[in-house]
């Protein structure tokens, strides 16, 4: 708000004098480096900012930063470099000067105000385009008529368009609260505004439509109409969007589980284990390149990916062979004995690593966010989204264009009929619950940028998974992505009119009854193997 009122007070006169030149800096300068006391430096801070020139900026920059020095033998301004070199502060070339003779230009609180000023009015013609948008926006938001002059002289010199087109919003929000401004013109800055669509649009129009006159007024309501009905559009898709990536991190957790349930009709309780193995060891990774090589920390979560894929196969190729393969056909002692390896790698990861939550980087081309028509979109989710695809392409690939794959789903098909064939369903059933756990542990790489990487990670998303399963089809890929779209779109659309509780609720409700209605989901198997 300092700044802001300090801006403010620029703009009522800074900008309102004549065009600058070369002589008004040369005498700003002149005047700021003769300056015997603080009101002499204030005076001079003003005819800088009065010139209006950009280069100014810099000189004032350095005074606020305690970096503006006069030279005693020649009597010009000279500034320091964040590189300690000394130059001149107009033209920027190198002086020659003794550090011990510098005078330093003296600031105080009354000067300090005037370089706070001085600067936000500056920046309106910096010479970098992203200094003068963001103080463009600056002045949209403080609506203040008194910036008009400032804006006007701006605009007049501005070449890029981006820029210039926030500087004519900047402009039409000091008309729409100036009341010397007639009709005709706060119109047009309506429609200027109204093209501009956002939430601060929205509210400059509400402040303006409390003090217009009779013949502004319906214009004013009909742009916030049109704004109020762009941002609700806006809403629903963000949360769409929101629901696709909710989707693909289900469709990450449920896909291993979807191969394991569908060729083997295991309820694996431990699936969720081996989503936080995959999560534990993407945080190794890291640590590992904390302290060896910190340079390559980008390149953690590509490392990362291959082996959370090996280490959770490799403890899922255990299992199987060592507990499951001695329950087929027993699925409460399956669904028993894997709930109890769960609660087992549970107290390990807790033994190795502690009970706290432990903390996993993100690289650099999956942090910050980018605009696209209104929506903000996050780097992470982005990607996230991204490799639940590739994973999804990538193993339907391996079952529809391998060996493996083709065996794998004639056991799903009919394990008697492929045994007889010579296809050894016990090799299938460890190879295949290998491939589902390790898809968690990759699940895990992704899951650990966006939540609690825990001993109790897995657990949270070991019903979420059964359900996009259920709901899909079991053993049928195609039906787990609808599936997990599905649930993650309703789930974040409900979200606003339900709340998060209740619109899982409902959500379970509605599976319940589909699944009364088709048992084996919305892509069931077909073959007289399955119908018998």
């Amino acid at each position: 708000m300092v700044r802001l009122f300090a801006l403010v007070l620029l703009l009522v006169g800074a900008f309102a004098g004549r065009p600058a030149c070369a002589q008004d800096l040369d005498a700003a300068l002149a005047k700021l480096a003769g300056a015997s006391g603080y009101a002499e430096i204030d005076a001079g801070v003003a005819a800088l900012a009065a010139t209006g020139s950009p280069d100014a900026l810099p000189i004032i920059e350095a005074l606020g930063e305690g970096r503006l020095y006069v030279d005693p033998q020649s009597g010009v301004l000279v500034l320091k470099t964040a590189d300690g070199r000394t130059v001149d502060a107009k033209s920027g070339a190198a002086v020659s000067a003794n550090a011990a003779q510098l005078a330093a230009v003296r600031v105080n609180n009354r000067v300090r105000r005037a370089i706070e000023s001085s600067m936000g009015a500056l920046r309106l013609v910096a010479k970098d385009s992203a200094v003068r948008a963001a103080a463009a926006d600056a002045v949209f938001k403080a609506r203040d008529p008194a910036a008009l002059p400032a804006i006007d002289r701006a605009l007049a010199r501005e070449t890029d368009a981006g820029v210039k087109q926030k500087l004519t919003e900047a402009q039409a929000a000091a008309r729409l609260m100036d009341g010397a401004t007639g009709d005709a013109d706060k119109i047009a800055a309506v429609a200027v505004v109204s093209k501009r669509g956002d939430q601060d649009a929205l509210s400059l129009l509400g402040a303006a439509g409390a003090q217009a006159s009779p013949a502004v007024k319906p214009a004013i309501e009909s742009a916030t109409a049109t704004i109020q009905s762009r941002l609700a559009l806006l809403e629903n898709v963000q949360n769409v969007w929101y629901g696709i990536s909710l989707g693909s991190v289900l469709l990450l957790a449920a896909i291993g589980l979807a191969i394991t349930f569908g060729v083997m009709g295991i309820i694996n309780m431990a699936h969720g284990e081996m989503v936080m193995l995959g999560a534990y060891t993407t945080y190794v990774v890291q640590e590992a390149s904390r302290i060896y090589a910190p340079g390559l920390f980008g390149w953690t979560l590509p490392v990362a990916v291959p082996l959370a894929f090996l280490i959770a196969g490799l403890v899922g190729v255990l299992i199987e062979r060592t507990v499951i393969r001695y329950l087929y056909g027993r699925p409460l002692e399956t669904l028993l004995a894997t709930w109890g390896i769960s609660l087992i790698l549970q107290q390990a990861v807790r033994s190795v690593f502690g009970p706290t939550n432990r903390e996993v980087g993100a690289p650099s081309y999956m942090s910050g966010s980018f605009d696209v028509f209104g929506l903000s979109i996050t780097y992470g989710r982005m990607w996230i989204v991204l490799f639940s695809l590739v994973v999804f392409l990538g193993l339907l690939a391996v079952l529809r264009g391998t060996s493996f794959g083709l065996k794998m789903r004639a056991v799903t098909q009919n394990r008697r009929m492929a045994s007889s064939m010579g296809i050894r369903t016990p090799w299938i059933d460890t190879f295949a619950f290998g491939l589902g756990s390790g898809i968690a542990g990759i699940a895990g790489v992704a899951l650990a940028q966006i939540d609690n990487v825990s001993p109790n990670l897995g657990q949270g998303y070991i019903i979420d998974s059964f359900l996009v399963v259920v709901f899909g089809g079991v053993g049928n890929l195609w039906g787990t992505l609808v599936a997990a779209l599905t649930l993650g779109v309703a789930n974040k659309l409900l979200e606003p009119f339900a709340g998060a509780v209740l619109g899982k609720i409902l959500l379970l409700i509605f599976i319940i009854l589909f699944i009364q209605r088709r048992p084996r989901g919305l892509f069931a198997q077909k073959g007289r193997a399955v119908e018998a």
